[in-house]
């Protein structure tokens, strides 16, 4: 089960004010709701250098209005706004940090080229491309179903060093079978043989299997060992020859001594991380009596991002925080979090569904993770 990371008392920082009829319980929790423009509380923080991982949803300048905001600004302004925002926020990682900007197909080509200008065209790391919706959108010439997510690292060096591999699906678990009973448990097999352009004379010969049947490599390609290595490999029972000996041979791989993950893969589909749709749902349970927003984002898909980009204790942070979600998923993982946002839905959407958090509330991650609530927040001002 994982709990809100405990850590020593940490004062909200000067120039800002902790409005306690808003918080949750006790004062110092190191989690920070703060109610401003990010420009106004980024600089307040004092948390240069300490952030992890900093995960934004910012307007993606669609020209629609929405009920807690309007998003019709002009392209030059709203790059403008993304240009100045990116510049204040990537001060704030670690050397291992990495940013994660959520956007859709009408600016992610602006917005990849502005950021590479902004933070550095060798900082950015891949595309995410999420599918964001299962229903098919008619009324388009197109239907649009993805979202993407564009990711930068502080030093992508570093940050590939300590991203977390994603959890081996049960789909390659279900691989390793135990046909003959190997003491060693579970395994699957894979080619003896690799390409031939690349291997030494050593790796060409006459393979004899236990049974007395003769091999040799097919055309073009040559054993994976030299000669005296697959002697040993076969005396130490590491190759298979099929159930009858004979035959083509195998490599054995065990469960046991197999990575224990995945490299996380650049399309996620609405079947692993969920949809704007099931995380509306999700709100309206949550928040049966104001109108939540229309295009949320699911916390399965926070989850993994904030998997892979950190460690519980981690310090997460959001400057558009929305109706809270990375706030909600960095709490139940365990990392510290800090959410900023300047709308009034801070209060009527942040607070309350951070509260249900607290108190252990069931939707999104939670039963997934055995979340039975704990932890705190403090709500802050300017002061």
């Amino acid at each position: 089960m994982v709990q809100t990371h405990e850590a020593r008392p940490v004062p909200p920082p000067e120039g800002l004010r902790r409005d306690a009829s808003l918080s949750g319980s006790e004062s110092g929790s190191g989690n920070w709701l703060v109610h401003a423009d990010l420009h106004e509380a980024v600089p307040r923080l004092g948390l240069e250098g300490e952030v992890r991982c900093v995960c934004i949803d910012p307007p993606y300048n669609n020209q629609e209005r929405y009920a807690h905001y309007d998003d019709t600004a002009s392209h030059a302004e709203w790059l403008a706004q993304m240009e100045a925002s990116l510049d204040v926020l990537w001060p704030l990682l670690r050397t291992d940090g990495s940013l994660w900007i959520s956007i859709d197909d009408r600016q992610v080509h602006h917005l990849k080229v502005a950021a590479d200008r902004v933070l550095g065209r060798n900082r950015f790391v891949t595309t995410i491309v999420w599918q964001q919706r299962t229903t098919r959108e008619n009324r388009r010439v197109f239907s649009n179903d993805h979202e993407y997510m564009l990711v930068y690292a502080r030093e992508p060096r570093s940050f590939g060093r300590a991203r977390n591999d994603l959890p081996l699906p049960s789909s390659i678990v279900a691989r390793y079978k135990n046909p003959d009973d190997d003491p060693r448990g579970p395994w699957q097999s894979v080619s003896a043989n690799v390409q031939g352009g690349h291997g030494t004379r050593s790796q060409f010969y006459e393979l004899v299997a236990p049974s007395g049947k003769r091999h040799h490599p097919p055309a073009g390609r040559c054993w994976v060992y030299n000669q005296t290595r697959m002697t040993e490999e076969i005396a130490a029972g590491n190759l298979w020859f099929g159930q009858n000996g004979r035959g083509a041979p195998r490599l054995k791989r065990f469960l046991s001594t197999a990575r224990p993950g995945v490299t996380p893969p650049t399309l996620w589909t609405a079947r692993e991380v969920g949809t704007n749709s099931s995380a509306k749902k999700h709100l309206k349970q949550l928040l049966p009596d104001v109108a939540v927003f229309d295009t949320p984002k699911p916390e399965a898909l926070l989850q993994r991002v904030l998997h892979i980009a950190s460690d519980p204790g981690d310090l997460v942070l959001d400057a558009y925080l929305g109706s809270g979600t990375t706030a909600a998923v960095a709490h139940k993982l365990g990392r510290r979090w800090v959410g900023i946002e300047r709308g009034d839905h801070i209060r009527t959407h942040c607070v309350p569904r951070l509260r249900a958090v607290i108190d252990g509330e069931q939707g999104g991650i939670s039963r997934s993770l055995g979340w039975t609530g704990g932890g705190a927040y403090d709500f802050l001002l300017p002061r």
